[in-house]
């Protein structure tokens, strides 16, 4: 059934930020979908917000559920802010999708699945990355056997974030405001790729510092060691830290020798409502036997069509699409609640490992009764 001859579906935004903007621009690009809602802690942004797009302003998620027949709402808050509104408009009946990560802890992310568990409904988080036709096609290559099977996956994301970028909105650059630094804010795409391309995870350890971002709380630097359940191994290069640079890539190498990779990122940092991607991502390795040759050409291809789109909010659109046919459908989306919390559950086990000097094994669970964050404060 396609998106036209199926009942409308009638979305909210939670939160009226930079990176709203690039979701109601995806909304309204994909037919079948009406925004018709908007929610934010002070009504002044969300009439304003409202206005704009036309949509009716709310300051309470679940009345905005309940009033304004929301069947997907997607919430857009600063990460810790993001489980009061999912749950709310959970309990609303309506459908959530949330922005990466789907929370700032395990149990915030618990308290998200279990509502939708109780309300019946879907819950999903943004990890847009997933639908760059460059990730796909090493996605392919794992599921049809052609580097055997994954053995060792790398993902680096090295990357610079100035002063003027944490001066920018006051909630970025604490542990009670945005959560965690490069490993809760940037990284969650890169995190939630290995897990894809490589599967569940057995133990990590890693290190995490502050090297070089003094008038910030949070971590702007990471490495990690990941041996994941089918007894491949990882490692992760993360940081905030290089100025100039952009430089983000995943590689996953194959029991029969043969590596694929892909570059999600490169040219400059992308920060909502300042500065646009700059480069398309695009395989820049394929050593599988007899395809090696194809990748100027599908390099071609990639970047016709990110200069074609606004590329933030088309692969917005490609995710909000999906999530809205698992909604018709009954089925669940290719990204779902559960996905975004075993990015978090990562995230959670560096600053575990880091505060406990040892390896962490999985799975994780919330530290009920613990007030260190994690490790993080």
């Amino acid at each position: 059934m396609s998106p036209t001859s199926s009942p409308l579906l009638r979305v909210a935004l939670v939160g009226c930020g930079k990176v709203a903007r690039y979701h109601a621009a995806a909304v309204r690009s994909l037919p079948g979908l009406e925004l018709v809602a908007v929610c934010a802690r002070r009504v002044e942004s969300a009439e304003a917000f409202g206005h704009e797009f036309g949509a009716r302003p709310f300051v309470d998620a679940e009345k905005m559920a309940r009033e304004a027949a929301v069947d997907l709402a997607i919430v857009t808050t600063p990460h810790p802010q993001h489980a009061d509104p999912a749950v709310a408009a959970l309990r609303g009946g309506a459908h959530v999708l949330i922005e990466k990560p789907l929370a700032s802890s395990l149990a915030d992310c618990d308290r998200i699945l279990r509502q939708a568990q109780a309300s019946g409904r879907r819950v999903g988080t943004i990890s847009q990355r997933r639908f760059y036709p460059s990730c796909q096609r090493v996605r392919r290559a794992i599921d049809d056997g052609k580097i055997g099977r994954p053995v060792l996956g790398t993902a680096v994301l090295l990357g610079w974030r100035d002063a003027e970028y944490y001066r920018c909105d006051p909630w970025r650059g604490s542990w009670r405001h945005e959560g965690g630094g490069v490993l809760v804010n940037q990284a969650p795409h890169m995190l939630d790729l290995l897990l894809w391309l490589m599967g569940d995870i057995e133990e990590v350890s890693g290190y995490w510092a502050n090297v070089n971002h003094p008038t910030i709380e949070v971590e702007d630097t990471a490495v990690v060691i990941v041996r994941f359940r089918s007894g491949a191994l990882g490692n992760l290069v993360l940081s905030n830290s290089q100025n100039p640079a952009l430089h983000g890539q995943v590689v996953v190498h194959g029991s029969n020798g043969a590596s694929v990779g892909v570059q999600t990122d490169g040219g400059a940092m992308f920060v909502a409502g300042r500065s646009n991607i700059l480069e398309a991502p695009y395989n820049h390795l394929w050593l599988v036997p007899g395809e090696e040759k194809n990748l100027a050409g599908w390099r071609g291809e990639d970047e016709a069509q990110f200069r074609a789109v606004e590329p933030i909010s088309y692969f917005f659109a490609r995710q909000i699409e999906d999530f809205a046919q698992a909604i018709r459908q009954n089925r669940p989306p290719l990204i779902t609640g559960e996905d975004g919390r075993r990015t978090v559950e990562l995230f959670t086990a560096i600053y575990r490992s880091m505060r406990d000097r040892r390896s962490i094994r999985f799975p994780l669970a919330d530290e009920t009764g613990r007030t260190d964050f994690d490790g993080r404060l």
